[in-house]
């Protein structure tokens, strides 16, 4: 089994910063690309970046140039440094990654984390 474990939410007023941590554990043979995802009340969970084991990264049109997702595998850790936060950035951000297990080698599956809870506001 796999687990993953968010951490660094919380509530910030507009402009600010937060960085989210992400931890994965358990029988992992290697993970491929680690991923942020954020989903607002009423609203279905959207992409916000993504990095491959190679560091490549992409991100959405709302996290350009504000957010900042970095890796450290050798920790199975993935980051999302969030700066000039808006009010429209409230929402639970959830881990995601690709994960070939000790178990099953070979086979990439899909990993989700519980979520953490960020929201903006004055």
């Amino acid at each position: 089994q796999v687990q993953l474990a968010e951490s660094g939410g919380g509530l910030v007023q507009p402009g600010g910063s937060l960085r989210l941590s992400c931890a994965a554990s358990g029988s992992i043979f290697s993970i491929n690309d680690m991923a942020w995802y954020r989903q607002a009340p009423g609203k279905q969970r959207d992409l916000v970046a993504r990095i491959t084991r190679g560091g490549n990264t992409n991100y959405a049109d709302s996290a350009k140039g504000r957010f900042t997702i970095s890796r450290d595998n050798a920790k199975n850790t993935v980051y999302l440094q969030m700066n000039s936060l808006k009010p429209e950035d409230t929402a639970v951000y959830y881990c995601n990654a690709a994960v070939i297990t000790l178990k099953r080698m070979g086979v990439v599956s899909d990993y989700w984390g519980q979520g953490t809870q960020v929201t903006v506001s004055s």
